[in-house]
């Protein structure tokens, strides 16, 4: 993969502050390699700051809140772009996190699974 460029990487430092809550959830939930692989927040990957990034699985989390609604295309663009780079991308809505993050979780360590099989 390509090397990002510093203006991307520093915004992406400057996202990590600010996180949503349904992002704050989550991070908890993946820091501190708790799924028994490190995991990265608000990344910059192929010049798109993703929201989680899972190396080892080669996997990216996006946390959708209701803005992606307005931006479907830039988000397919988003995923067709990452999927070239051979990476697979789960979306989760902001609700889901912040009412069953549990589920989520589960949906997350399928998608591990099915990386280290494949």
């Amino acid at each position: 993969m390509p090397y990002a460029h510093h203006t991307k990487i520093e915004a992406a430092r400057r996202l990590r502050r600010p996180l949503t809550p349904a992002e704050q959830a989550l991070w908890r939930e993946l820091r501190g390699k708790r799924l028994g692989m490190r995991a990265r927040v608000q990344h910059v990957i192929r010049g798109w700051i993703v929201d989680f990034y899972l190396p080892a699985a080669r996997l990216v989390i996006e946390v959708d809140g209701d803005v992606h609604d307005q931006q479907v295309e830039q988000d397919e663009r988003r995923t067709a772009t990452l999927g070239e780079e051979g990476l697979v991308v789960i979306r989760v809505r902001n609700d889901e996190v912040l009412a069953d993050v549990a589920t989520v979780l589960d949906r997350i360590e399928r998608e591990i699974a099915a990386a280290s099989t494949g």
